[in-house]
């Protein structure tokens, strides 16, 4: 039997599954609870700006319906456009996980973004943001541009993963960036995951097989004709790039090679 149960280990937490998703862009309540629980991840993150400050006031909210005994809440600090404003975010964030029943949890998926257009993370608030909440006991995932040396400086400042992007946040461009990717990938000694861009279930499974540690993903399902079938496509493609990165992939040959060896038929 195939063993596939190597965790995933952020911070102090351990996961099985290695794929995120994000909870923005669902057409409806009933179509994003069902595509979180069909793609069987156990992290999910959600914006705070778009949260209420007090779930148990509103029982309608996405939060309520959403089984905390199984999934670990990410918050994030989307919408922040200074370091100041993300770690406002963060401290309000931690609050919101108090609110499920989740007092341990101090994740915060930090995003400091002011660039309206192309939406690409700022890596000097990014920074400024991490070190002060590396601080004060956060568990901190920030998403970053694919540079190799701003992901080493966020290791260094005691972040827990580093999240580069594959393209810029719901654009569904794919893996624009595998050289800075592998280059992160090798000098890293923390997770990596990558955050925003992929599209399609084989785009995760190629990012799993350059052996990155798990993958953070919303539109690609969300905006899907069938968010709930492309949530469990995900769920294989994660799974599947993950045994094949452990497995170790053939050499590329200049020249073709017969899979039926000559002294092999010789003997038949």
């Amino acid at each position: 039997m195939i063993d596939n149960s190597e965790k995933l280990k952020i911070g102090n937490k351990s996961f099985s599954s290695r794929l995120m998703l994000g909870t923005g862009k669902y057409k409806n309540l009933e179509t994003a609870v069902k595509s979180i629980e069909t793609s069987d991840c156990e992290i999910v993150t959600v914006a705070i700006r778009r949260l209420p400050t007090n779930l148990h006031n509103d029982s309608n909210n996405f939060l309520n319906t959403l089984n905390w005994k199984k999934l670990w809440l990410l918050p994030n600090t989307a919408g922040s456009q200074t370091a100041e404003e993300a770690i406002r975010m963060a401290f309000l964030g931690h609050e919101l996980a108090c609110q499920i029943g989740q007092e341990d949890n101090f994740f915060i998926k930090l995003e400091v973004i002011s660039d309206p257009k192309y939406l690409l993370p700022d890596p000097i608030g990014t920074l400024k943001a991490a070190e002060f909440l590396v601080k004060k006991g956060f568990t901190v995932l920030p998403y970053i541009n694919a540079d190799p040396m701003l992901a080493l400086h966020l290791e260094d400042l005691g972040c827990a993963t580093v999240m580069p992007l594959g393209s810029p946040i719901g654009s569904g461009q794919g893996l624009n960036n595998l050289a800075n990717i592998k280059i992160i990938i090798e000098n890293s000694s923390i997770p990596v995951i990558v955050d925003a861009g992929i599209g399609t279930a084989s785009e995760a499974a190629m990012a799993m097989e350059l052996g990155v540690d798990g993958v953070l993903l919303n539109t690609a399902v969300s905006q899907s004709k069938n968010p709930e079938k492309m949530a469990y496509a995900m769920n294989l493609a994660v799974k599947s790039g993950r045994l094949a990165y452990c497995a170790g992939r053939m050499e590329k040959k200049i020249y073709a090679s017969s899979s039926s060896p000559m002294n092999l038929l010789s003997k038949i």
